[in-house]
């Protein structure tokens, strides 16, 4: 988002911001480059909006050719929406770029399955830096596949300016309270939760928090390995959400809306004070600073975890949030590992969470984070038991795909919960 900015992603974790691409010296689309004379060309896939996102990348890849002349980065930008298919494409084509934006879970499961990206061979140093959980959520099978730049938790931003209006002292810890403050801002006629449904996976983290709640970290894991969704957990989330639906929660017409597209997506409308709160991950935050009208972030903005939910299965203080980073495909060079070496250094760490307004996995770079919400955040996710990872990242694109779209035509009034079980059962079972 960019996230996924979701991966930063979100970030995201989809973490889940726009997409920065490297094209090598002849083209655009993909693959490394080298010359007799030792220069290298790298091609480097991001999905950073243009703001400071961007600029902060183009910054790193100058800074980093100027500490290796040798080595020439070329970035190209892909809109969110549209970076996983390209990607997928590239790599069946054989002409990934070098370093690309992963989503992480079940995604990063079939890449490896198919042999088109490497391990990386992390020292001891870069280990330190990216943190032990963070590296840990980017593995498989005791080989690290990607490396994070960011921590992802999600939650619900919200205008802490539109909650003192509507007369809300604190933000909700319930669903029962979070319903409460919903009729409180319509009376300021103020749409209360913002939501870019026309992109699917933002309506579908609905979904999947709620499933959070309900379901129980053993019953998410052990689906994520078998793709069977059986557990009556699923369905309950799926009743939450339709439940929650019956009081109209999200702005109208949020089922033509998309979620990072300029002022009229949901981001937007959070960003200009015509919605209070929107469920995202970190990633939305450098998302609104892009559409406020002084390009500045909002200065009233808070961060409080999805509220509990009674009677689940799962740790009311669980988190969701994604896991991925940057992974490196199967023919790049050694240079390109260099590249992701240089992002989670200190300094470099420290400029990117300014830039991204988010969380860095560097521990000695954390000192940086001082924005509300990213504080609330990092306090809740240090808190939690366990986080999850997004549910279309952790159980893969065509499972994931088919439970979104299910999740969408609940709200749309044209499915059911128990749909959302039988359409993600469906699309499992046909591997």
């Amino acid at each position: 988002m960019t996230r996924k900015i979701r991966s930063a992603t979100a970030v995201a974790i989809g973490l889940g911001i726009a997409l920065v691409a490297t094209g090598c010296a002849g083209g655009d689309t993909g693959g490394s480059g080298g010359s007799s004379d030792g220069k290298v060309a790298l091609t480097f896939w991001e999905n950073a909006q243009p703001g400071p996102g961007e600029e902060y990348f183009k910054a790193a890849v100058k800074e980093y050719h100027s500490l290796h002349p040798n080595v020439t980065i070329k970035m190209q930008a892909i809109q969110n929406e549209d970076f996983d298919g390209k990607l997928q494409t590239a790599l069946n084509s054989n002409s990934a770029p070098d370093i690309f934006l992963q989503r992480g879970g079940g995604k990063m499961q079939a890449m490896v399955d198919a042999g088109q990206v490497q391990p990386l061979n992390l020292t001891a140093t870069d280990k330190a830096n990216a943190g032990e959980a963070a590296l840990a959520g980017n593995s498989i099978d005791g080989k690290v596949y990607a490396m994070p730049t960011d921590t992802q938790p999600e939650g619900i931003y919200y205008s802490k300016d539109l909650f003192k209006r509507a007369g809300i002292t604190s933000p909700p810890t319930t669903m029962d309270e979070l319903e409460t403050d919903v009729a409180k801002l319509k009376k300021i006629n103020v749409a209360p939760i913002a939501v870019g449904a026309k992109d699917a996976w933002p309506a579908a983290h609905w979904y999947y928090n709620f499933a959070l709640r309900e379901c129980s970290q053993d019953t998410m894991t052990k689906a994520g390995k078998e793709l069977k969704f059986t557990d009556p957990c699923w369905t309950k989330a799926g009743d939450d959400l339709a439940s929650f639906l019956k009081v109209e929660p999200f702005q109208k017409g949020f089922l033509t809306v998309t979620s990072q597209q300029g002022a009229g997506s949901s981001a937007g409308m959070v960003a200009n004070h015509r919605a209070a709160m929107e469920l995202m991950g970190n990633w939305q935050p450098g998302v609104y600073s892009t559409l406020t009208p002084n390009k500045k972030q909002l200065p009233d903005l808070g961060w409080f975890p999805f509220p509990a939910v009674p009677g689940g299965q799962g740790a009311p203080t669980a988190i969701m949030g994604n896991g991925g980073g940057y992974s490196l495909s199967k023919n790049a060079p050694k240079e390109a590992l260099g590249f992701l070496e240089f992002l989670v250094t200190k300094d470099q760490q420290e400029a990117y969470a300014k830039a991204f307004f988010t969380i860095p996995v560097n521990k000695q770079a954390q000192e940086v984070v001082t924005d509300s919400y990213n504080v609330s955040a990092l306090q809740a996710f240090n808190k939690a038991p366990y986080s999850m990872q997004f549910l279309d990242t952790m159980y893969g694109q065509n499972v994931g795909n088919a439970m979104n779209t299910a999740v969408v035509n609940l709200m749309a009034g044209k499915g059911s919960a128990a749909d959302i079980v039988k359409d993600t059962d469906a699309a499992a079972a046909k591997g």
